[in-house]
């Protein structure tokens, strides 16, 4: 049996050590509260001299995107941290990426905004990360951990949804997790692709030069508008087909709840507390946590509803994954939101509070 090695460190630590576990190749970045450890810790692990992954401190998250964007064309395993400001900067790379069908990972460990905001945590960019920040009609896949294992679990796994499906992918992650220290289980160690691995399976990749030209053209340029119609058809069918297969999601104790409380990320470790809390006070309630917040599991989300007599949903915003929320229960149940902002984090008495707001809502609804 294979041992595995157990650290106890931060959210944007276990990031760095997974990265460079899972066979990453290069490393673009810029620093910015609160995931400048991602960068740091790389800096500290060394992993040029190990591994063979490139680290590199960019001028600019400008910058940091489009390397990601050239080594991601090569075929390339590569990856980006920021937050919140700087993912704002790479929107127009992430569309680059996306309309160009490049894999990459992309992390945002989020802050309060908008604008320069706040360096506490916050999940005010939901709507950045799933309805895509930049321009056209692109989806980004998001994966939204709530525990340090899982920014360690999520980088492997943010890698391979990306090849499979040619598309970024993004780990949207926020303060709280990333500056949080808990006992990790580090991934085994991959290593890094051969050039003839990678030649083997990215056959779209420019890698080298054929004849005098280079072997693929990279670009999401396209002049002709028939023929972007149909690249656009193409891609509406692939995100089609994420939708169809890779939602995830996490359910607790939710078969023979009376509510339900719909929360992703360190929302959902508060509304966790929050439940223990309500079912001493003889409510009961059951939780509901998307993983995958694009696509979103609305399947499995109404399913999770049937019966229930109405939900709470809990984010660290104004109120931004609620829409999901409707979109897929309609108006057949009572939807309240639970949310603070500008960097504050809801105690678990405040979800208690607000799940009596939604009961006594859902008995006049009654």
């Amino acid at each position: 049996m294979e041992e595995r090695e157990v650290m106890l460190i931060k959210g944007n630590e276990a990031i760095a050590h997974a990265a460079v576990r899972c066979g990453c190749d290069g490393y673009f970045g810029y620093p910015i509260t609160p995931q400048t450890e991602v960068i740091e810790t790389l800096a500290a692990l060394k992993p040029w001299e190990t591994t063979g992954m490139i680290v590199v401190q960019a001028e600019s998250e400008l910058a940091s995107i489009n390397m990601l964007y050239g080594g991601a064309g090569a075929g390339k395993k590569v990856m980006t941290t920021s937050s919140s400001i700087g993912i704002a900067l790479m929107q127009e790379g992430i569309s680059y990426m996306a309309g160009a069908e490049l894999p990459g990972v992309i992390v945002n460990v989020q802050r309060g905004g908008p604008g320069l905001g706040t360096i506490q945590p916050s999940q005010g960019d939901y709507f950045q990360a799933t309805r895509g920040g930049g321009n056209g009609d692109y989806n980004v896949i998001v994966l939204a951990p709530n525990s340090v294992q899982e920014m360690a679990d999520f980088v492997d796994l943010a890698f391979d949804l990306a090849f499979k499906y040619r598309n970024p992918v993004m780990i949207l992650s926020d303060g709280v997790i990333g500056q949080m220290m808990e006992k990790v289980v580090l991934p085994p160690m991959k290593p890094r692709r051969t050039m003839e691995e990678i030649e083997r399976d990215c056959p779209w990749a420019t890698t080298g030069r054929k004849n005098g030209r280079p072997q693929n053209i990279i670009t999401s340029l396209e002049l002709r508008p028939e023929e972007m119609e149909k690249k656009n058809l193409a891609l509406q069918e692939k995100y089609a087909a994420i939708r169809a297969a890779e939602t995830r999601c996490e359910e607790i104790a939710v078969d023979n709840a009376d509510w339900l409380i719909v929360a992703f990320g360190s929302a959902a470790r508060i509304s966790r507390s929050a439940m223990e809390e309500a079912h001493e006070q003889g409510i009961n309630v059951g939780m509901f946590r998307p993983i995958t917040l694009w696509p979103f599991p609305e399947k499995e989300l109404q399913q999770a509803a049937q019966g229930k007599k109405g939900v709470l949903v809990v984010e660290i915003n104004a109120g931004q994954m609620i829409t999901d929320v409707r979109l897929a229960l309609g108006k057949a149940l009572p939807i309240v939101h639970c949310g603070r902002m500008g960097g504050i984090i809801p105690e678990p008495s405040e979800v208690v509070d607000a799940l009596k707001t939604l009961m006594e809502k859902g008995e006049d609804n009654g």
